[in-house]
């Protein structure tokens, strides 16, 4: 069999009464943290820019699915491009591995609620969908792609929506399949952006919903669609990573391993992987006691270093650049504290560009993506003041409990109403059974 067709059988099978309650819970914390990242992204930029671009291509509808920072409304795929960009706005949504696919499925699935594509019971398990074929293809593959500079969200997410959207549509197996097909057809995304600190990779999730989408109404309309699209001789597999595809070994692992259950969430608004040395730095903060250091060392995974866009000092034309810096999360940190979007915006703070000249990012391999050791040189100290993290996903792997406690402050932050965020836990306490009237009431909090 066919990794496309084993993975539509999977999907087609997947049954919420079925699935283990943990996975059904922690689905149900992605919805909420991914609304609630959406509603604090409001006050960042990216959302208006993806709007244009989707009501020039799609148009206004007046009974289509709302663009939800203006309340204007578009067509599936227009208020899929440009919700992803409200999702994405703060680089707080979720990760699952390296991809973050909540800000790819979650808007999606909803303009197609909202559009009665089909009934909102479907949300859930079709977002689970989405998360384990995306996330089984980013466990096997993301650290060979990643190096050869490919976006692992763009990438996987595209074939994740393909699926998602078939789940949500009620395609049988085999459409599935010709959906999951197409969709390896017409991914991508590189990494330069992040290199140069502009802003590709916000819409990168968009533009793959909507490719995803296009892949399954494809499906659905009767597409002839190749079987091993991903383990054939010129298949997604050999492209994309150069190397054979063992299909066995990939589904053997489907329901089994579940993806869902490794995303993890973002406490502050910079990359996932400079999460651990913004909370290290914190730590160092409070041991320097107000004193200067001269100079800052962070050991951190080879991999987190040479990410794109990581080790760099600027100079910074958009958060899409300063939230990636290590030098600059670590630089404002020290100084301001708790790192929020209005401090990584400010791209010309003297003191923070100092700074950054004496912090070195040091590759070392002895530490996870998500663990570091920083330390600092203090005038009269005769030895540097340091702090180690070393964990892994489980820190940031939150409950519902987390997740409202999170953005909450975040809305605190950015002025939302309280209000707005009862909507959305009023929803995903009712999945699958929800009512989508509750989360259009919630943005519209953002949109007076």
């Amino acid at each position: 069999m066919s990794l496309a067709n084993a993975m539509a059988n999977f999907v087609y099978d997947l049954d919420i009464k079925t699935l283990p309650m943990e996975v059904v819970e922690k689905a149900r914390a992605c919805v909420l943290n991914g609304y609630g990242i959406a509603l604090g992204s409001h006050t960042t930029p990216f959302f208006s820019v993806a709007a244009e671009a989707a009501l020039a291509m799609d148009g206004e509808r007046t009974q289509g699915a709302t663009l939800l920072r203006d309340g204007r409304k578009s067509t599936v795929a227009g208020a899929a491009l440009a919700n992803a960009a409200l999702f994405h706005g703060r680089a707080q949504e979720d990760s699952c591995g390296v991809a973050h696919f909540g800000a790819i499925l979650l808007p999606l699935l909803t303009a197609l609620v909202e559009a009665k594509e089909g009934p909102v019971e479907r949300l859930l398990p079709a977002l689970i969908a989405g998360y384990e074929v995306g996330g089984l293809l980013e466990t096997a593959y993301s650290a060979t792609t990643t190096g050869k500079g490919l976006r692992a969200s763009p990438l996987f997410g595209t074939i994740a929506a393909a699926a998602a959207v078939a789940k949500f549509r009620g395609l049988r197996a085999e459409r599935t399949a010709a959906a999951i097909s197409n969709a390896a057809s017409f991914t991508g995304g590189i990494l330069q952006s992040f290199g140069d600190g502009t802003d590709e990779w916000r819409y990168q999730v968009g533009v793959a919903g909507r490719n995803g989408l296009a892949a399954a109404r494809l499906a659905e309309a009767g597409s002839v669609s190749a079987p091993e699209a991903f383990e054939g001789r010129s298949g997604f597999v050999r492209a994309y990573v150069g190397s054979d595809c063992d299909v066995d070994a990939l589904v053997s692992k489907l329901g089994v391993e579940w993806s869902v259950l490794k995303v993890t969430f973002k406490p502050y608004p910079v990359c996932a992987l400079n999460q651990t040395p913004v909370i290290a730095t914190l730590a160092l903060r409070e041991r320097l006691n107000g004193h200067k250091p001269t100079a800052v060392r962070i050991r951190m995974n080879p991999t987190c270093v040479g990410y794109a866009g990581m080790n760099s000092v600027g100079p910074f034309r958009s958060l899409s650049g300063s939230l990636m810096s290590i030098q600059f999360c670590i630089a404002t940190t020290l100084i301001y504290g708790s790192p929020s979007v209005a401090r990584m915006s400010d791209f010309d703070d003297q003191a923070v560009n100092a700074l950054m000249s004496r912090i070195e990012p040091i590759a070392d391999a002895n530490y996870g993506l998500l663990a570091c050791h920083i330390e600092a040189d203090v005038a009269d100290e005769a030895q540097p003041l340091s702090v180690e993290r070393r964990t892994d996903h489980t820190e940031y792997s939150y409950d519902l409990s987390q997740v409202s406690a999170l953005i909450r402050r975040i809305g605190e932050e950015t002025g939302v109403l309280q209000h707005a965020y009862d909507c959305l836990e009023r929803f995903v306490e009712a999945l699958p059974r929800a009512d989508i009237a509750d989360v259009l009431e919630a943005f519209r909090e953002i949109q007076k």
